[in-house]
């Protein structure tokens, strides 16, 4: 098919229309493709949804209709009457003869294990009550907790209490106990305090059989992260508890989202735009052969994902594309926010459109942010890599951070929670929220120890300490047992937990590194990111990739809480305290600078004042000390106080102070950390906020932000974040005693600008709030809309 490839560089026809697909009424439905090398393409409707197995080829049940080719290489045909419960495919045909049928690109519902599109009535799958569920509003990224979590480990195990486990809906049963009378589920979630819920990949992927019940063959098993994008914008339906029925993976999927907005819990999506399981079989090569896939200087398929092709973001109609996706998810399924898998892979134009767009037109909370690194080498030049997100509204996983906390990722190399000295200025560098590193602020960068990738956090700690061994772990390979056998008998004869003891359970030394862990990560300037089950001392009996390991690995013991209830209370106690205190939530790289003071950082000691009421908090100071010394220290404390309150040390974690410590020093034991605050006050407001409401005569806001300075908090790029009244409006915050703050409206990174002197707001004429429009079409600023407090 060499002669139907579209050379990479060519703008080839670009259609900008967004409404590429299926548009369905009861009346009539039309599909829309675009497929510009195609010299047909014909609209195949099927009644069913292919077989179980095997693929979706012609047959005596197809009906087939030639599509017209319209502008910009798309293929259209309108079919009247109502096709609700009918199934599609594209029938495409190439001038060499070659002759492909593929299922649509922009499938919104699709059969069991995604062998055809189908045709739905989208609005009957909203749940009772979705008009009125709405996006969790986020008043900045900072005041995040990310909580990373695989809907199948959520409930598949006994422990769970949950009827549909494995599935969307388990989210949906509240009000479960465990014997003891502890929360379980959903509940268990609202009751720790996460903000946000960051599902692994819940598209519709490749690598599970959703007709399978069982496993196919001994030691094989129905289970992946799913990293492997077949449909993009349909749900999983191995989640779902009919997956042959297209709709009911929509309705619950939603179920779920509106079940967790309802605890007050957002929805982060993890979504993979670097890459799919296939090229040939993938969702795009039939429609546009080569365009949608990077490739080398050979013409060869480029592999920068790791995993065989990468997805050429860089070009219009795959960028068109994947903002269309994204779009799609956060309108329709009202979701809060989007994790990026190798954002490395996405071009750093893409993802600021993507950042930019979304925001201005559907939600202006959501959160953004992503892995910025690569799988391996790529042809992309502008690959969005740590450093690439400043000032552009989105976050990147720290990976320094959590390095210096815990070492490597799957070996015995140590960091400072794991018993190696020297790393407390880089443990330091993260506190600050890397704000002296790739960062502008701290809204930008993603503090954590582990992830779904590489050991977790518990089973690290063990390999550490060299206890992999008498711990019994099973060796594994991809999922199975290296030399054979039952992998249930296996995890069975292991004892992730050997040599605790439940009745001091606080003075084990893992559990206590554990908690030294997880609480540099919940007091660091930043985003804080929990994988699940940190809280439960989760152990995934040392496997490093538990991609495809099953329920036996991967599954949360929830029985785990009763064991170590003060662990989780431990966690509860300290997203509580960053909640509830925005010391620990400071916003912009200025106000870190202003507040934030180190007074040791060496012999494993790293502690630091949060001084003057910071970020507008009640407590005046706080002091935070960390111990990664085995041994007790005594340390001093800052001379502004001789009397502290403390709320946090290696016994609990609380919102209101349970002992006193006087004088100017104090006693932290190994292992440990401890807050202690001075007194208690009515602060002055941390800011007051300039709202900057900018009206263009074109009405093209695309690229347009404000270059900022004088703010005392967070100098530098700021976007507008919403629409009103045919506005773009964004919103400084600026220190209550700022007189005026310096402008500039700009393109992007200066392509240009919108007049060609400094201008300045005067923020003197109100304490709390002003309001300011600025035109296009004048060099003034009227501050006379309607001022409010």
């Amino acid at each position: 098919m060499k002669s139907n490839y579209m050379n990479a560089e060519s703008a080839a026809e670009i259609y900008e229309g967004r409404d590429l697909g299926l548009s369905y009424t009861p009346d009539s439905s039309i599909f829309k493709v675009w497929a510009p090398t195609a010299s047909a393409v014909s609209l195949v409707l099927y009644n069913s949804g292919g077989e179980e197995s095997g693929s979706a080829e012609w047959s005596e049940d197809a009906r087939l209709t030639y599509m017209l080719r319209r502008d910009s290489g798309v293929w259209q045909v309108r079919i009247a009457g109502d096709l609700k419960g009918k199934f599609y495919m594209y029938r495409v045909v190439y001038a060499d003869g070659t002759i492909r049928e593929a299922a649509d690109p922009y499938s919104n519902a699709v059969s069991a294990n995604g062998l055809r599109s189908a045709i739905i009535d989208i609005r009957e799958t909203d749940p009772e009550g979705w008009e009125l569920d709405v996006p969790r509003p986020l008043e900045h990224p900072v005041d995040a907790v990310l909580y990373e979590l695989h809907v199948r480990d959520f409930s598949i195990h006994e422990s769970s209490g949950i009827s549909a486990k494995g599935k969307y809906k388990a989210f949906t049963e509240t009000s479960l106990r465990d014997p003891k009378g502890h929360t379980l589920g959903i509940d268990h979630l609202s009751e720790l305090g996460i903000t946000h819920v960051h599902l692994l990949p819940v598209f519709d992927f490749q690598t599970v059989d959703e007709l399978q019940q069982r496993d196919a063959a001994p030691g094989e098993n129905n289970y992946n992260w799913g990293y492997d994008p077949q449909h993009y914008n349909s749900p999983e339906g191995s989640y779902s508890t009919n997956p042959s029925d297209p709709a009911v993976r929509v309705r619950e999927f939603k179920e779920m989202v509106q079940a967790l907005h309802r605890q007050g819990i957002s929805v982060v999506m993890d979504v993979v735009y670097n890459h799919t399981y296939s090229v040939e079989k993938g969702p795009f090569e039939a429609f546009a052969p080569g365009y949608f896939y990077r490739h080398d200087y050979a013409g060869r398929l480029s592999n920068g994902s790791g995993v065989g092709n990468e997805l050429a973001t860089e070009r219009p109609m795959v960028r068109k594309f994947i903002k269309d996706s994204l779009r799609h998810w956060a309108a329709e399924y009202h979701i809060d926010g989007f994790r990026f898998d190798l954002m490395g892979l996405i071009d750093t134009a893409t993802m600021r459109e993507i950042v930019e767009e979304l925001r201005l037109e559907v939600n202006p909370s959501l959160i953004v942010y992503g892995e910025p690194w690569t799988g391996g080498d790529s042809p992309l030049a502008s690959k969005t890599l740590k450093g690439a997100q400043r000032g552009k509204g989105y976050a990147v996983f720290n990976d320094n951070f959590r390095s210096a906390l815990k070492g490597d990722s799957d070996g015995w190399g140590r960091g400072y929670v794991t018993g190696e000295m020297g790393k407390e200025g880089a443990v330091a560098a993260g506190i600050i929220g890397a704000v002296h590193d790739f960062a502008d602020s701290p809204a930008e960068t993603v503090n954590y120890t582990t992830a779904h990738d590489n050991l977790n956090l518990w089973d690290k700690l063990l390999a550490a300490q060299g206890m992999r061994q008498d711990c019994r772990f099973p060796d594994l390979d991809n999922g199975r047992l290296k030399n054979g056998g039952s992998l249930e008998e296996a995890v069975a004869n292991a004892d992730p937990y050997i040599g605790i003891t439940e009745e001091n359970l606080l003075d084990n030394e893992t559990v206590r590194r554990s908690l030294l862990a997880g609480g540099i990560v919940l007091t660091s300037q930043g985003i804080p990111f929990l994988h699940a089950g940190d809280e439960l001392l989760r152990s995934k009996f040392g496997d490093h990739n538990s991609y495809r390991s099953g329920d036996a690995i991967n599954a949360i013991r929830w029985s785990n809480k009763a064991r170590f209830l003060p662990v989780f209370e431990y966690y509860k106690g300290l997203i509580a305290l960053r909640r509830n205190h925005p010391a620990f939530r400071l916003r912009g790289r200025q106000e870190i600078e202003r507040s934030l003071e180190f007074f040791r950082c060496d012999g494993g000691v790293v502690s630091y004042i949060l001084k003057n009421h910071a970020g507008g908090d009640v407590w005046k100071n706080i002091v935070v000390l960390f111990n990664a010394n085995p041994w007790e220290v005594t340390t001093g404390l800052p001379s502004c106080s001789e009397q502290w309150n403390v709320v946090v040390d290696h016994t609990r974690a609380e919102l209101e102070s349970f002992r006193k410590v006087e004088g100017t020093e104090v006693q932290i034991e190994g292992l440990s950390m401890m807050v202690l605050y001075d007194e208690s006050g009515e602060p002055r407001p941390r800011a007051k906020r300039v709202e900057v409401h900018y009206e263009r005569s074109d009405g093209d806001y695309r690229g347009w932000n404000l270059w900022v300075w004088g703010t005392g908090i967070q100098d530098g790029q700021c976007d507008f974040r919403y629409m009103e009244d045919g506005r773009a409006v964004a919103v400084i915050e600026v220190l209550p005693e700022t007189r005026s703050i310096g402008y500039i409206l700009r393109v992007n990174d200066w392509e240009s600008r919108d007049g060609s002197t400094d201008r300045f707001i005067d923020c003197s004429k109100s304490d709390q709030e002003i309001k300011v429009l600025i035109s296009d079409n004048s060099n003034s600023v009227d501050t006379k809309l309607p001022m409010t407090s």
